[in-house]
């Protein structure tokens, strides 16, 4: 299908609004009001321009920025249409949730080096747009690679020996594989196609070889780090020493979905669907992928932590979305479209709750968490709302993700696939219901009943700050679950042929 094409610098507006409000957030560094202000006006400015070009991708329209040519064929270009809409929605949302979360958060946490925090936040949330809206592969990795540079500072923010090593293997393994391998596949596909642009059914087909074509999607998948594929996943959980709120950043919006954005922009817009299935690897890829889907939820059946048993979760979830468009059948690739939302505001959820406990009560452990749902009532019970997600339970988002899955594992008649879906799906209800559990019906510990009793050294109360974005994405995960028509619009705008 042609797509209509106008000519707007919104995108590059989109992506400018975040830019700007990093040098105003640096500039009031001494007044943090000021300098909130600044971060919260700046998103919500984002998410405007980002949701006035709606109307036209859901017609069918896409908008074009074209900047400046490197080299013939090579552009710094951006190009807004349903998929890049699908991720930049969310990104932009979801930025002001964490901008408000973030504050209550640093402030309750007495967080130093706040002011480097929110810039960096601006930065990341600059490249995340560049991606959602890059209109070839050349400005995508540009923007990509920004991403990893101004989220390297947020995983050290603590600046301890345990967050500056967290920081190198988190930059290691993102920057290492991506320029080992993604960079070698972006140059092999530039000389095979003469070209970088993304297009509706790709760009390479008929030119080059079965092995020359299977090599460049094997430097892909290897290279996209930020997807969270096993062996190259162990960034996850490293990154889990970060503040809460970089972690909801990193796991539910800027960076893991940065790298599952791109491997979908692999699959249907460099190499396409067609040409995927004639090659014969999407199988031998579907099935690696069912190895991370239920290796990870294994690992995280082994964590007490509960940051990290949220990370190997994401481990997971985040290979849904890679299964469900290398299976290459119609409802398996929507669903991998409609995942990159449900699993945002679901994650994000479980990652605000989680910081939330541990401002007020400075637990970490799923171990020490008897009894706190008694105390903390709207964080445990937006925790069991998105934990329902994750399994797939209606009415909550996940299940339209696994339903869709479903769908297509019967569409492209794979029973195994489905074998591991339900199993994994059993995983989940393992490693997450018994949180909920433990926290509504468990008992608390001596000490934490002591303190409650005694003289209120230590009074558990919810903060409103951190309280309400919690229970406003917990309220999302719901509402996209019971109407999923939206997002489900989009992905379907995507996979028009």
């Amino acid at each position: 299908m042609e797509l209509e094409a106008i000519q707007s610098f919104r995108p590059l507006y989109a992506m400018l609004a975040s830019a700007i409000g990093v040098l105003l957030i640096g500039l009031s560094w001494e007044k943090p009001n000021l300098r909130e202000f600044w971060t919260i006006l700046a998103a919500v400015i984002k998410f405007g321009l980002v949701v006035s070009m709606i109307p036209f991708v859901l017609a069918g329209g896409v908008y074009e920025c074209s900047l400046f040519t490197v080299v013939p064929g090579l552009d710094i270009a951006f190009r807004v249409d349903a998929l890049g809409m699908v991720f930049a929605i969310i990104a932009s949302l979801l930025w002001i949730v964490t901008s408000f979360y973030s504050i209550g958060y640093m402030r309750a946490c007495n967080e130093k080096n706040q002011t480097r925090y929110f810039m960096c936040f601006a930065i990341t949330m600059t490249a995340t747009i560049g991606v959602a809206f890059s209109a070839n592969m050349f400005t995508l990795f540009l923007c990509y690679e920004a991403i990893t540079l101004a989220t390297f500072p947020l995983v050290g923010h603590k600046m301890t020996a345990v967050a500056r090593r967290g920081a190198r293997i988190y930059m290691v393994y993102l920057l290492g594989t991506s320029l080992a391998f993604q960079l070698f596949a972006i140059f092999l596909t530039y000389n095979a196609a003469g070209t970088l642009d993304f297009a509706q059914g790709g760009i390479l087909t008929g030119t080059g070889s079965t092995a020359l074509l299977t090599i460049i999607f094997i430097l892909f998948m290897a290279g996209i780090t930020k997807a969270g594929m096993m062996p190259f996943h162990n960034w996850l959980p490293a990154a889990m020493v970060a503040p809460t709120p970089v972690s909801a950043l990193l796991h539910a919006v800027a960076v893991v979905k940065a790298g599952v954005f791109t491997v979908l922009r692999v699959v249907f817009h460099i190499f396409g669907p067609g040409l995927l299935d004639s090659l014969g690897i999407s199988f031998f890829a579907a099935y690696f992928i069912c190895f991370t889907i239920v290796m990870a939820s294994v690992i995280a059946l082994t964590k007490d932590n509960l940051k990290a048993r949220l990370a190997y979760s994401t481990v997971s979830q985040l290979a849904y979305i890679v299964l469900g468009a290398v299976m290459l059948s119609p409802s398996s690739m929507l669903a991998a479209i409609i995942h990159i939302a449900n699993h945002a505001f679901s994650k994000i959820t479980l990652f605000f709750c989680a910081g939330h406990i541990y401002a007020v009560t400075h637990k970490t452990k799923i171990s020490e968490l008897g009894g706190i749902g008694k105390k903390m009532p709207w964080t445990m019970v937006a925790f069991f709302i998105a934990s329902l997600s994750m399994i797939g339970v209606p009415p909550v988002a996940g299940f339209v993700t696994k339903w869709y899955l479903a769908v297509g594992t019967v569409e492209a008649e794979n029973p195994i696939i489905l074998i591991v879906i339900l199993v994994s799906t059993m995983l989940n209800a393992a490693y997450f219901l018994p949180i909920s559990y433990k926290a509504f019906f468990g008992k608390e510990s001596p000490e934490d009943a002591g303190s409650q009793q005694g003289s209120g050294h230590h009074k558990v109360r919810e903060l409103p700050m951190m309280t309400i974005p919690l229970v406003f994405t917990a309220i999302v995960s719901v509402f996209i679950g019971i109407y999923p028509d939206f997002f489900i619009s989009l992905a379907q705008e995507v996979l028009r042929p």
